[in-house]
C-alpha cells in the first residue's frame, strides 16, 4: 500500500527560518556597509597619492588632472572627482582635493572630501568647506 505523505516544510518552519534570516541580515548589513565605505575611502586616498606623483612630474602650471587622473576609482563609475587646487602658501605649491560625487554612494560620508598638499599635509573639509573636526586621523587611517 502506498503512502500519500508528502516531506515539505510546514508554514511555521518557513516563517522561523525566515525570521533567523532577518536577524542576521540585521546585525550584518551595517557592517558590510561600512566595509564598502572603507573600500571607497582607500580608493580615494590611493587616487590622491597617484594624481600627486603626476603632478610631481608635470609642470607647476597644470590647470586640471587629465582624464583618468581626475576620479577615483580611476575607471568606471566615479565614487569621487579630483580636482586641482591651486597654490597658496599653505599647501607647498598645489593641493588636490577629491570630493564624493553628490549622487554616489559617499555623498553623505563623516569624512567629506579628502586634501592632499604637496607638503604631503592630509586633511578632510566637509561639504561647506570647513574643516572636518577629528576625521584626518579616522578617514587616513595608516594611508
Amino acid at each position: 500500500m502506498k503512502s500519500n505523505r508528502y516531506n515539505a516544510f510546514s508554514l511555521l518552519e518557513l516563517v522561523i527560518a525566515l525570521a533567523v534570516a532577518a536577524i542576521v541580515a540585521a546585525f550584518a548589513m551595517p557592517g558590510w556597509s561600512a566595509q564598502i565605505a572603507r573600500g571607497h575611502r582607500i580608493d580615494a586616498v590611493a587616487a590622491l597619492y597617484r594624481a600627486a606623483q603626476f603632478v610631481d612630474t608635470q609642470s607647476a602650471s597644470m590647470a586640471s588632472l587629465p582624464t583618468g587622473f581626475d576620479q577615483a576609482p580611476p575607471t568606471g563609475t566615479p565614487i569621487y572627482r579630483l580636482r586641482l587646487m591651486p597654490a597658496d602658501e599653505s599647501n607647498g605649491g598645489y593641493a588636490i582635493a577629491a570630493d564624493p560625487v553628490e549622487t554616489g554612494p559617499m555623498r553623505g560620508d563623516a569624512c567629506g572630501a579628502f586634501v592632499f598638499g604637496a607638503t604631503g599635509a592630509r586633511s578632510n573639509h566637509a561639504a561647506g568647506g570647513g574643516a572636518v573636526a577629528g576625521a584626518t586621523q579616522m578617514c587616513w587611517r595608516d594611508r
